[in-house]
């Protein structure tokens, strides 16, 4: 009988979700830093016109803390929490959720296990409440698990097939094949099957706790409503994590692609190489960078060289990706297979105009106009606000960081540029390509 209170609920909180929108990126500066007594720390953004609110949240040691033999157990761990906790079995909290339209999820990569909150206001003390129970008293009762499980283990058998997450996982493998970083983030089908309810709650003992919690909040509460909020949900986790330290690492490059022949018609190719870490003074120099080689979509040189030029695949992209432990350029290309080699060569091409400084100060402008215009669109909701506030604390940005960032990449110089270029994207890269390409070697 609640399925249609579930339903009517799920719609209210749609709409709602879709009226935030309209307000809270004009305050997204206006960040309120909140401290509990605990040492519950959260960066918030009140935004009173809509009542809903939206909360997302990063525990710090994902998947590269999976011990050996466990790959995919953070990633496990985030299907279940949701599944069952305290006083509720599976369909209960579930129940719980859907009757008061609370959105509740929870996600893992390599470097976290993070989740999102969002509630209407009139239901945010039950929210908070159902979030802590999931943190702190998760059950991992038999069916769920079972049922999670099986749908891991028949998510990885179709990805097999998926050359995209073939040709990704081959590049992570081939990058750090001494390292945690090399395991694949939703594990393996031996070691998924192999997961019992014991390791789960080892992880969420060891790993769920305070000094490794990141909050970001943003809607309609204020920081005197929020913090014994905080507390109550947050204070009683344990007060430190375990086994939470992934060594530093720099990603293996090879000279010549790396091949798994899979019989489709079109290959996929990966491409990467080291990046520069979040917190180095040439970080904002290097998004700029990046954004020019592909990063740029329609504008950007590789497209440009790839496809509008050349019409060998429909997209090619590149992009800094933020590992905590080893900060990384990847990217990558979707081609026919009698196109692989020559649109391999073409990305190296063009990496390696950029690391010869063949870069100016149009292409720095129209890179600064469109990543400073485009910034406000990605707070657009207190969804966003609230995932970005978390960013900025996991990076060390600071609470002004939102009204500085604009700053940042004005200040970058056409001489900023061809220097940072040259650090990025000099040398070797590491190349994989799954498909059946012609003339291409593994």
């Amino acid at each position: 009988m609640h399925r249609l209170p579930a339903l009517l609920g799920g719609a209210v909180l749609m709409v709602i979700a879709q009226q935030a929108l309209v307000a809270p990126a004009q305050a997204a500066a206006e960040v309120q830093e909140v401290v509990t007594e605990s040492g519950i720390r959260a960066y918030l953004v009140p935004e009173p016109s809509i009542p809903f609110l939206s909360l997302s949240l990063e525990f710090r040691g994902g998947s590269a803390t999976d011990p050996d033999g466990k790959a995919g157990l953070a990633y496990m761990v985030s299907g279940l929490l949701d599944e069952g906790a305290g006083p509720y079995d599976s369909q209960a909290y579930r129940a719980e959720l859907d009757d008061n339209a609370i959105s509740l999820s929870f996600d893992a990569d390599r470097d976290g296990l993070s989740g999102d909150l969002r509630t209407l206001t009139e239901t945010r003390d039950h929210a908070f409440d159902l979030l802590r129970l999931a943190l702190q008293e998760p059950r991992f009762d038999e069916e769920p698990v079972g049922r999670v499980r099986s749908q891991i283990l028949g998510d990885l058998a179709r990805r097999e097939s998926d050359p995209q997450y073939v040709a990704s996982r081959l590049w992570f493998e081939k990058a750090f094949p001494d390292h945690p970083y090399g395991r694949p983030t939703r594990g393996t089908k031996a070691s998924v099957a192999g997961l019992t309810a014991v390791d789960l709650r080892r992880f969420v003992a060891e790993r769920l706790a305070r000094d490794n919690l990141v909050v970001g909040v943003s809607g309609d509460i204020t920081a005197d409503e929020l913090k014994p909020l905080l507390e109550r949900t947050f204070g009683g986790l344990p007060a430190h994590a375990n086994g939470i330290d992934v060594p530093k690492v720099a990603p293996e490059t090879a000279p010549r692609p790396v091949v798994e022949r899979l019989d489709i018609p079109q290959s996929v190719v990966v491409f990467g190489k080291a990046g520069i870490p979040r917190d180095d003074p040439d970080y904002y120099a290097a998004y700029v960078a990046n954004y020019i080689l592909g990063g740029g979509g329609f504008s950007s040189r590789l497209l440009e060289e790839i496809r509008e030029k050349r019409g060998l695949a429909y997209g090619a992209a590149s992009y800094l990706y933020d590992l905590d432990d080893s900060p990384l350029w990847l990217g990558g290309v979707a081609t026919r297979n009698d196109a692989v080699a020559q649109s391999v060569d073409l990305v190296r091409q063009e990496a390696r105009r950029m690391a010869a400084g063949e870069v100016d100060a149009t292409d720095l402008d129209n890179a600064k106009t469109y990543l400073t215009g485009s910034f406000p669109l990605r707070l657009t909701s207190n969804g966003q606000i609230a995932g970005m506030l978390v960013s900025v604390q996991l990076a060390h940005l600071g609470r002004d960081y939102l009204d500085r960032r604009n700053g940042l990449i004005e200040a970058v110089t056409l001489d900023d540029l061809k220097r940072v270029a040259k650090r990025l994207f000099s040398g070797d890269l590491l190349v994989t390509v799954v498909g059946q390409p012609q003339g291409v070697e593994g």
